[in-house]
């Protein structure tokens, strides 16, 4: 296993006052910018590049979370990029930050093989690599900080096992998986393989959404529903995106009766379609403390000191946070009282009579 690499932090400083000269501003063709927070001139540059924003959490709460925390613990500034789900343009942003001078990389990775060329170039420059949410597949990666990814999928094969059986609807199912190229996509299938396979429910037909993309899980959803009709008593949907998607599709194709769909993330849109009825469960994934252990992570390697990680995961020093699953019945014990969001957020007009039958309002 490889070990996190100290250094002092004399050394980081004579480091940063040969570069610091360098304007806290976007660096061209990347899409990279740099947030001043409240640093001075002599300010540890860290990176952050985070992989996507289809999906709302990560420029709504992984970013924000992690920006505020890191600037918390010292003189930083955060050199941050997002990649739209292009592996290309993430390499293309991970070398403009290294060319920044950051000190530390916090990548949530497009492609996490192909990502393994980012962590070997920041190695070289002896810049520790913070692997983010999904595992980089690289062994110069010095931590891990995601969630028991495998565990998601259990939580969603067993909520939607469990009411299929409750319900009496064990006609078959449909499952919407994520990315091929999003490794904890595929930690997510195994685990909710590892409890609808045995369930004795049929998977009807089974998809990798690339991209994560709603429209694409739509899309697929339309023509399983075209195909199986009524034969489809539940739909297994990754996240939340893909899982707005197959309903999107079953609204228009006028399905009766509603199967239940599970998916994660707990989006605002989930929850209210939760609210709603539309949506059967989503998988609560507490993102502020993952994005604050990854910048207590970051300022510890910053600084020369080496994280205690509570595991490992291949091989690597990890911290995993436990998912927890959020259904009708425990809206207001996880999201709400977590502050994740408020009563007002969730119950809009449209979802008002939801909500007070919910007992939200």
């Amino acid at each position: 296993m490889r070990k996190p690499r100290k250094r002092f932090a004399l050394l980081a400083i004579a480091v940063l006052a040969t570069t610091g000269a360098l304007a806290a501003c976007s660096t061209g063709g990347s899409d990279s910018e740099s947030t001043d927070g409240g640093g001075s001139a002599d300010a540890i540059k860290i990176g952050l590049l985070l992989p996507e924003s289809k999906t709302t959490r990560y420029e709504s709460f992984d970013r924000p979370l992690f920006e505020d925390k890191l600037t918390s613990l010292g003189d930083y500034e955060i050199v941050y990029a997002n990649a739209d789900q292009d592996a290309a343009k993430q390499q293309q942003q991970a070398e403009s930050a290294l060319t920044e001078g950051v000190k530390v990389l916090v990548l949530d990775p497009v492609d996490g093989a192909a990502a393994a060329s980012i962590a070997e170039a920041a190695a070289a420059q002896d810049v520790p690599v913070v692997s983010y949410d999904r595992l980089i597949k690289s062994d110069k990666v010095d931590y891990y900080i995601s969630f028991d990814n495998e565990q998601v999928g259990v939580l969603q094969g067993t909520a939607l096992v469990d009411r299929l059986q409750q319900d009496g609807t064990t006609t078959g199912m449909i499952m919407i998986n994520g990315s091929p190229t999003d490794a904890n996509a595929a930690e997510f299938k195994k685990g909710a393989h590892s409890v609808i396979d045995g369930s004795g429910i049929p998977i009807l037909a089974e998809y990798d959404t690339p991209d994560w993309s709603p429209d694409k899980a739509q899309e697929w959803a339309a023509g399983q529903i075209t195909q199986f009709g009524p034969e489809i008593s539940g739909v297994y949907a990754a996240n939340d995106g893909t899982a707005g998607g197959a309903i999107a599709a079953m609204k228009a194709a006028g399905v009766t009766p509603w199967p239940p769909v599970t998916g994660q993330d707990a989006e605002l849109a989930a929850i209210q379609r939760i609210v709603a009825g539309d949506q059967y469960m989503t998988v609560y994934k507490a993102i502020k403390l993952e994005a604050e252990k990854a910048a207590e992570v970051a300022d510890q390697l910053a600084q020369g000191e080496t994280p205690e990680p509570d595991t490992t995961f291949q091989d690597v020093p990890s911290t995993l946070l436990t998912p927890v699953v959020v259904t009708i019945d425990n809206i207001q014990d996880t999201v709400i009282d977590d502050g994740f969001y408020t009563v007002d957020e969730i119950c809009t007009d449209e979802y008002a009579d939801a909500c007070a039958a919910a007992g939200l309002q």
